[in-house]
């Protein structure tokens, strides 16, 4: 059993013994994912480029933290959608691949519309 379904299983298990499923509708979930991805960035928020890359303790803690709560709703999110996150990882890898071509995108910040353009 991978990582994804371990976790996949725990967070079940936790939100049956809470009474919880209740409350995990697709939109709640969705909604608390926005809310923690939003945490994630409060922990980046004035930092410089510089201090973003090498955090210190306290903040990579807090950063770890927000990491988990967001991956956590994801998994569960997943779930409740019948969705295999690392099939779909893998899927939309495969489309990027195809929208951002190396001999166009390598080195480039551009989004693939902006290709055509050129």
């Amino acid at each position: 059993m991978d990582s994804l379904e371990k976790l996949k299983l725990a967070m079940r298990k936790f939100a049956a013994e809470r009474d919880w499923e209740q409350f995990h509708s697709p939109k709640n979930l969705v909604m608390a994912l926005s809310g923690e991805a939003g945490e994630l960035t409060e922990c980046f928020q004035w930092l410089s480029e510089e201090q973003s890359q090498s955090p210190s303790d306290t903040q990579l803690a807090a950063i770890a933290d927000e990491v988990a709560d967001v991956q956590l709703y994801l998994v569960r999110l997943a779930d409740k959608l019948n969705l295999d996150i690392a099939k779909e990882c893998h899927r939309k890898i495969q489309h990027n691949a195809k929208n951002y071509p190396v001999e166009q995108s390598k080195g480039s910040a551009k989004k693939y519309t902006e290709y055509f353009d050129s």
